[in-house]
């Protein structure tokens, strides 16, 4: 059988778990998140740390939860209340389960996912996600008033969004030059560093390891291989699949998703994308490549029937020089739209 690896956060459900546990857990946690969430892409896309991998934001945030005194219990109990599926998902999953080999794999934490299995009745034992276990940590009243300041230090720095140019400001230069000094200098050679060193995220060369693992699971080939994802943490699983002649796909995706993905799905609800994936379990690249050169008179009058009623407005269309910059905005947009804009300006 085919295999379809697909992205949790985005693809499948609307939350962006850590962005919204610092949100609910940390005084300015939003501001905080945004900024180390920023941080992030500039370590990945600019300067292209040295054993750094995207999604490390959810390795440089565990500290201040376990200074602000957040437990496991409260991370699991606040997964399960917040989760948001996007409409169709659930079906979706079900129906492909039947026909594929699916796996679910997300930077998200390990609580999240389980209370999305818990939720869709999906087996925990096709998902990759971020290990994280707070409570096996102890924190010393002297180490968890340093990182308290370091966290107050932090969110009185500002860093704006990587443009397309990569270039920074002199100011860019120095908040970035503070918090190399506070994350790579300064809590190494604190006791909490065991914390950090103990998350490792399932982001960038992680998520392209996790669909090698899939696919040998599987004892299928990558040509056979359908990935979904939808920003900077998927990059490299896209290009990977790609590369490798297996169906590449952005779903509402951000610019890093749709530069590697060979096509791109626009829409509010999973439809388009359950018929994308059914294509390629039929026919493979080929099939997926003809739909979306076709889209969307390629369906049948019912299937063009329920896609204007179940996902107005959905686009379908391989990623080409002379329609990305157009793609690109009419996917940021739905992003933002179905996702809200502070989590669709995520990286």
């Amino acid at each position: 059988m085919k295999i379809l690896c697909i992205d949790c956060e985005g693809p499948i459900t609307l939350n962006d778990n850590a962005f919204e546990i610092c949100q609910h857990f940390l005084p300015q946690g939003e501001q905080f998140f945004k900024l180390i969430s920023t941080f992030d892409d500039y370590l990945v896309d600019l300067i292209k740390k040295k054993k750094y991998q995207a999604g490390g934001t959810l390795k440089l945030i565990t500290p201040f939860l376990k200074a602000h005194k957040v437990t496991n219990e409260q991370i699991k109990n606040f997964s399960r209340e917040k989760l948001r599926i996007i409409a169709g998902a659930k079906k979706m999953l079900t129906k492909l389960q039947l026909q594929m080999n699916v796996f679910i794999i997300s930077t998200s934490y390990t609580p999240y996912i389980n209370a999305f299995c818990e939720k869709v009745n999906f087996p925990l034992k096709n998902t990759f996600s971020t290990f994280l276990d707070l409570d096996s940590f102890t924190l010393s009243e002297s180490e968890r008033k340093r990182l308290l300041h370091f966290y107050q230090k932090i969110n009185t720095l500002h860093l704006s969004p990587l443009g397309r140019k990569k270039t920074i400001s002199s100011q860019q230069e120095k908040t970035i030059y503070k918090l190399n000094k506070i994350f790579f200098e300064e809590l190494i050679s604190m006791d909490c560093s065991v914390i950090m060193d103990k998350v490792n995220p399932v982001g960038g060369e992680e998520k392209e390891r996790a669909v090698k693992k899939s696919i040998n699971e599987a004892q299928e080939k990558t040509e056979n291989t359908i990935y979904v994802g939808d920003s900077i943490t998927d990059a490299k699983a896209l290009k990977f699949v790609r590369t490798n002649k297996g169906a590449s796909l952005s779903f509402n995706g951000n610019i890093y998703a749709l530069k590697e993905a060979e096509f791109a799905c626009i829409s509010s609800h999973t439809y388009p994308l359950f018929l994308v994936i059914r294509m390629f379990e039929k026919k493979g690249r080929e099939g997926v490549l003809e739909m979306a050169s076709t889209w969307p008179q390629i369906l049948s009058e019912k299937e063009k029937e329920k896609l204007t009623y179940l996902a107005p407005n959905s686009v379908f269309a391989p990623l080409k020089k002379n329609n990305f910059t157009f793609l690109n905005q009419l996917s940021q947009e739905r992003r933002k739209k179905i996702r809200g804009e502070k989590i669709g300006n995520l990286g």
